[in-house]
């Protein structure tokens, strides 16, 4: 654990005098996340590069020698992330250990073998870390960019590959590391059981594509983690917990609040909660710019005091040193979940700074595992539910399909008395009633009183449409009427960062810019775009030219298009069915009219070539080098769409002076 020192210290420093870090709007001036590496000694680099090439050209042949043995080509991600963490760590310099370097490279040679021994292993039919106890990792290839992810798990002593029964699993979430390379988190991985292991239970490690406190891709990275581990070990879907400390304890918070009817427990320990009472944002002493009215809707997004409500069925047992500033944490969310009728069971550890403390961890332990043993209730008769946004949307037997206004508080709650189930909402449009049929208390015959309005005779799942103030069932629908086109829905309802939550192709522009300006900004930052993807979310981003876009990529990924209609193909080919108007002269957007020869669109849309994707003009992910500083403060930046002058250049906040910007409203229109 000696790699996890510095993340304690680190954390601390991060927290509650977090917004004395911003120095700069400068770039330049900000401080590097990740840092910038040690660079390797010549012989060193070849040899490691050699060593590379070795380890490719076996993986490559694979590819070709396994395509008859499904099973064993599944595998092959095990062997790619020894790869690509001394890849990466050669190629982008991130080699971090000034004072014992040659531990470090001694390290990268070690993951160079253990890849070498695995795909031995493959090419003779075997996997024998698939049957393996103890500390181990694995890899998957992630729907987002194609980029192949690892993650730790502590499979248990007793597991039986043949064993019929389900274990239980802990989902665990790393503290803030700004050295955590996939080279030194498979370091630590490999062999650490870390500090919680409970008996005959796995433990899930998410990489969580490095230190974004999981948000966005790192959010994802859990589930296609969790989704990989299913396939290959059987987990009781019941038994699933959440538990993290420092930053994973704020990882925790909002894995529990967004998605309360997945877990059997939620254990966060320090960590943060919450956006502008962590950073400060409006302390006096913060001499910083405030933030915008669409940044505060924004925080909407992740801040877990919003979501308090949704605790109501997830046991959740937090934990803080009692000397610890990030005992903020819960202390806000006890606050926040009060207001609610919610009681918090908040132990402490008393004299006890940013660490846990021995009697208070083992009450910890004592406290999840009875609940843990207990298991989740797959269809509690009670629910309530609070969202703000429809990329959070289901809880247990409730999904929510459609609001009345994203980033306004939708909530419903609902209960089960006989064979009648009772529900009353705020500020949603369209929701479904359905169970698992095996865990449903009736199938048929169901009676459904919402908001006042009762009638019966319903077959699950029941699928109600609210128009005018009036609920109508939809019968015989596979989607509700709020997915079309024109209208948000689950997946496609913004904001820009939403985009990259999902598969998702940068399509470079191959023709020349309507201005010299603006054709400079998007060489800037579509460049910008590409290298911070791979720094904060540790994959290489799929880019082509728009010429070359293929049929595929429109069917199943978000486009990402940089460029104006006169540059991009295929910007010219959907510019009349996006909201704007854009020629040599200026750019309109509803009552916003500005010069095209220095100003840029940035927006994000239903993708008129196949609307149950996004198309984004002109954006990455909107958070920049200001914000890696303090996990807090990773949030999305900018709404659904924005105007920039080009004339200022990009900060470390913007990609140029904002001149608008706002959310486009339910049916995806410029407001009035």
């Amino acid at each position: 654990m000696k790699a996890f020192i510095s993340v304690v210290l680190l954390a601390v420093v991060l927290g509650r005098g977090a917004w004395a870090l911003d120095a700069s709007d400068d770039p330049a001036k900000v401080r590097r996340i990740p840092p910038p590496g040690v660079l390797l000694k010549a012989e060193d680099r070849a040899e490691l590069s050699k060593g590379v090439d070795a380890l490719g050209a076996e993986i490559e042949a694979l590819k070709n020698e396994l395509k008859a043995k499904p099973a064993l080509l599944d595998l092959l991600p095990d062997v790619q992330i020894y790869y690509n963490a001394v890849l990466y760590a050669v190629r982008y310099d991130e080699f971090f250990n000034a004072k014992e370097p040659a531990k470090e490279i001694a390290a990268a040679k070690k993951l160079l073998q253990n890849g070498l021994d695995r795909a031995k292993a493959l090419r003779a039919g075997e996997a024998p870390w698939t049957k393996q106890t103890g500390a181990i990792v694995r890899g998957y290839v992630s729907k987002i960019d194609g980029s192949v992810q690892p993650y730790g798990l502590v499979v248990p002593a007793s597991f039986d590959a043949k064993a019929v029964t389900a274990m239980r699993l802990d989902l665990w979430y790393h503290g803030r590391g700004e050295n955590l390379s996939e080279l030194n988190f498979l370091l630590d991985r490999q062999g650490n059981i870390g500090q919680f292991a409970p008996k005959d239970a796995f433990v899930l490690h998410p990489y969580g594509r490095y230190c974004n406190a999981n948000k966005f891709a790192g959010e994802v990275d859990t589930f296609e983690a969790l989704d990989h581990a299913k396939k290959h070990y059987k987990i009781d879907e019941n038994r699933i917990s959440v538990r993290g400390f420092s930053m994973g304890g704020a990882s925790v918070w909002q894995f529990a609040t967004h998605f309360p009817g997945l877990w059997a427990c939620a254990a966060p320990g320090a960590g943060f909660a919450e956006t502008p009472e962590f950073t400060h944002a409006f302390d006096p002493k913060n001499t910083g710019p405030q933030p915008t009215e669409f940044e505060q809707k924004l925080w909407h997004i992740y801040d877990a005091t919003h979501y308090a409500e949704n605790l109501f069925n997830l046991p959740t047992v937090a934990y803080s040193g009692e000397l610890d500033g990030q005992k903020q944490a819960a202390d806000i969310m006890a606050k926040a979940m009060k207001e609610y009728g919610l009681e918090l069971k908040h132990i402490i550890g008393p004299g006890t700074k940013h660490a846990y403390e021995p009697k208070a961890k083992e009450e910890v332990n004592k406290a999840v595992d009875e609940i843990v043993a207990k298991g989740r209730n797959p269809v509690p008769t009670h629910i309530k539910f609070t969202t703000y946004t429809l990329r959070y949307n289901k809880a247990f037997w409730i999904t929510i399909n459609g609001l009345g206004e994203h980033w306004k508080k939708a909530r419903i709650e609902a209960t089960i008395e006989g064979n009648t189930i009772k529900a009353t909402t705020e500020n949603i449009t369209d929701v479904n009633f359905a169970f698992y049929l095996e865990k449903a208390p009736f199938t048929s015959g169901v009676t459904l009183s919402i908001d006042g309005q009762t009638s019966g005779g319903y077959r699950l799942p029941i699928k109600m449409h609210r128009e005018n103030g009036t609920w109508h069932h939809v019968e015989n629908a596979q989607t509700p009427p709020a997915v079309s086109p024109l209208a948000k829905h689950p997946g496609v309802q913004g904001p820009i960062d939403d985009a990259f939550m999902d598969s998702f192709v940068i399509v470079a522009p191959s023709g020349k810019a309507m201005h010299e300006k603006t054709g400079e900004w998007v060489k800037g930052e579509m460049t910008h775009a590409v290298e911070h993807w791979r720094r904060q979310y540790r994959g290489e981003a799929r880019v082509v030219l728009d010429k070359n876009l293929s049929d595929d990529a429109i069917a199943n990924s978000n486009l990402i298009l940089w460029g104006d209609p006169q540059s991009n193909l295929i910007l010219a080919k959907i510019i009349s069915k996006l909201p704007l108007k854009w020629d040599e002269k200026a750019i309109v957007l509803g009552t916003h009219s500005v010069p095209a020869a220095n100003h840029m669109a940035l927006l994000i849309f239903p993708n008129p070539l196949n609307p149950t994707r996004y198309v984004v003009l002109n954006s990455g992910f909107t958070f920049r080098e200001n914000e890696y500083l303090n996990n807090a403060k990773q949030n999305a930046k900018l709404p659904d769409w924005a105007l920039i002058d080009v004339s200022e250049p990009p900060t470390a906040r913007w990609p140029g002076k904002v001149i608008a910007a706002d959310f486009f409203d339910e049916r995806w229109a410029v407001k009035k």
